[in-house]
């Protein structure tokens, strides 16, 4: 009986014993990824094993799930039979494997590659996989018991070692032959180091924990040449999406000093949020909503952030949540924007004939105005119109430009049933939307309709913007199809008819070849004259460092007009500081930069661990301490 034979047995006898693995998925078993533990390289070392449970196997769709069909804490594993993405948020992790090796971590969404599966966990199952998957680890599915093995051996640090060089150089190479007066003796000799400390570990095979010291040291040192690689870019908008927490001018500056130091120019400050102002707003108070945010009451922050920001020279877009107002009840907050004008709120279809608006589950339960509502355009435009006439910042950044995020394949779950919108459809087509399904075919017209109402504002602000020349963006979600059909966002139109600036796209992943994919979705599909922003998300999903850097690597060879990260709480200094390593490091910081550098070389070096490996035997003994030492 051939392997082939025994999978299949395998799967048949599990669909009688688990209800994870549905009839349709026996075909599995020729694309799904398996690792005989039991057959492992005689010179290979096991260092860590860790099972855990699969919750499902290419999940069918079900609307009570998160997208991707991965539910709350579940591990799930897709194959090439799911489609060519997982489809799944931000929330989670994955893993790539391909034959029986994770090749990369990725954040959400991930490309299912046609000889492997991708792992994918939410919540606890996502701590399973940080904790315990690395590039380099070896995997094994055992079907008979719904579990998934994972082990870190010896050969998954030469993995993972050789990998890393390899890219280092590539991204080293990449900027010789395209970049005139490029300085690549820093990372070069990052590459040497960690070719020296591999050759050591290749040379000594039969002891494990050679291997696994040095193979890890290489590790360390290809990253630090994939850091330094990325040349500092003058003419590179580097932005930062940033919500204020800050209640004092000195907070203020103190917090812009740190932006500035870090190497970045523009600042996407959040200013209209949860349906409140952070400043004392004249229209809030004119239609009797909150008239400030109540944290920041006694200041006013946009004042202080623009003047501020200004002296550093950074410039500042307003972010500005257009048809969002946060998930607080209205009943919570009399003075609230769905408390005073309830009528405003949106709807699914089920809840039409409700007095109260809908919460939008997909999105942190959170209320969302009706785009289609005539009052509530005049009112977010004389919001914005304050914003522009009294503040002058440098850009508004729309966000929320759309409706909230339905299924397209379920009308029950439809946005934009208020009253108002129902009203005028009746007048224009003479049928209530109610009464449409999808099958019908006006619904194509109810789709335009509620496009037409979001691209109308888009236009309104776009006007605006240039009579006071300010710069607008608009935050858009890279697949327009998917744009399209479940957020009635036509940003296609919006960019060949020249109502915007420029596009601050989500891109929901760490995985630069994901994220490389989606950016030409929407370079193949907007005007030349749109400038692209990519809004790079590894910080907040919690990737590795060197995934930032090799994401504004993509960014740079596909053209982008610069990166904006999302957000200021999460770029900790683990990725601040792989930033100024090279790619946000402007000439006036270089030296500073070299001088650190020095000082760390100096202290390995004293350590006397870093060998150059010249066709000479190194001898090995041991330290006091138990760690290994090498000398010719």
């Amino acid at each position: 009986m051939n392997y082939k034979h025994i999978l299949t047995i395998a799967l048949s006898l599990c669909l009688l014993c688990s209800p994870a693995i549905a009839q349709d998925q026996v075909d599995t078993e020729l694309s799904l990824s398996v690792f005989n533990p039991l057959i492992l390289n005689n010179s290979e070392v096991v260092f860590k094993q860790s099972t855990s449970y699969i919750n499902a196997l290419d999940p069918a769709f079900n609307i009570s799930l998160y997208p991707g069909g991965r539910g709350a804490n579940q591990l799930v594993i897709y194959t090439p039979n799911y489609g060519l993405h997982t489809g799944t948020n931000e929330f989670g992790t994955e893993a790539i494997v391909e034959g029986n090796t994770v090749t990369s971590m990725s954040g959400a969404d991930s490309t299912i590659p046609a000889n492997g599966i991708v792992i994918s966990g939410h919540g606890s199952a996502k701590n399973w996989i940080t904790q315990n998957i690395n590039p380099g680890s070896k995997v094994y599915v055992d079907i008979f018991s719904n579990t998934i093995t994972v082990y870190t051996t010896s050969e998954s640090y030469m993995f993972e070692a050789k990998n890393k060089i390899s890219e280092a150089q590539g991204m080293i190479n990449y900027y010789k032959n395209n970049l005139s007066g490029y300085n690549y003796n820093l990372p070069q000799s990052h590459i040497q180091t960690a070719q020296n400390y591999l050759k050591i570990a290749e040379n000594d095979k039969q002891n494990g924990n050679i291997i696994k010291q040095y193979a890890s040291e290489a590790i360390d040192e290809a990253n630090m040449a994939i850091k330094t690689s990325l040349p500092y870019i003058q003419n590179e908008l580097k932005g930062i999406w940033v919500r204020p927490t800050e209640t004092t001018q000195q907070q203020i500056s103190s917090t812009l000093d740190k932006i500035k130091e870090n190497g970045f120019n523009n600042v996407f400050l959040e200013t209209y949020f949860h349906g409140k102002t952070i400043f004392p707003s004249r229209t809030m108070n004119k239609y009797g909503f909150t008239v400030q945010n109540q944290i920041f009451e006694g200041l006013d922050p946009l004042d202080i952030w623009i003047k501020e920001a200004h002296k550093r020279g950074i410039k500042v877009h307003v972010w500005f949540q257009s048809f969002y107002v946060g998930n607080e009840p209205p009943s919570s907050n009399p003075t609230s924007i769905l408390a005073i004008r309830p009528d405003w709120g949106n709807k699914i279809k089920k809840d039409a004939d409700n007095n109260y608006p809908t919460r939008s589950t997909a999105e942190h339960n959170g209320y969302f105005l009706d785009p289609a509502n005539r009052q509530v355009q005049e009112f977010l435009q004389e919001l914005i119109t304050e914003i522009i006439t009294c503040y002058k910042p440098d850009g508004i950044n729309l966000d929320y430009i759309r409706y909230p995020n339905a299924n397209a394949r379920n009308d029950a779950g439809a946005w934009g049933f208020t009253e108002y919108a129902r009203n005028e459809f009746n007048s224009m087509y003479g049928i209530d939307p109610v009464e449409l399904s999808i099958s019908d075919a006006q619904w194509y017209d109810w789709n335009q309709y509620r496009r037409d109402k979001i691209t109308h504002f888009v236009r309104t602000i776009g006007q605006l913007g240039r009579m006071n020349h300010v710069y607008i963006s608009t935050v858009i979600f890279p697949d327009i199809a998917s744009a399209l059909s479940t957020k009635q966002q036509d940003w296609r139109y919006w960019s060949y008819n020249n109502y915007i600036d420029g596009f601050t796209p989500l891109f929901l992943t760490y995985d630069s070849k994901m994220l490389a994919s989606m950016m030409d979705d929407v370079i193949r599909v907007k005007s030349p004259q749109t400038q692209l922003y990519a809004g790079l998300f590894v910080t907040f999903m919690g990737g590795a460092s060197e995934d930032l850097i090799r994401q504004i690597f993509e960014t740079r060879k596909m053209k982008a007009d610069g990166i904006i990260l999302f957000d200021y709480a999460h770029t900790t200094p683990v990725y601040t500081s792989s930033l100024m390593a090279s790619a946000f490091n402007s000439m006036e910081n270089k030296k500073t930069i070299a001088t650190v550098q020095k000082k760390k070389t100096a202290k390995k070096e004293t350590k006397k661990n870093i060998v150059k490996v010249n066709n000479t035997k190194s001898h090995v003994t041991t330290s006091k301490n138990g760690n290994w030492i090498f000398s010719k």
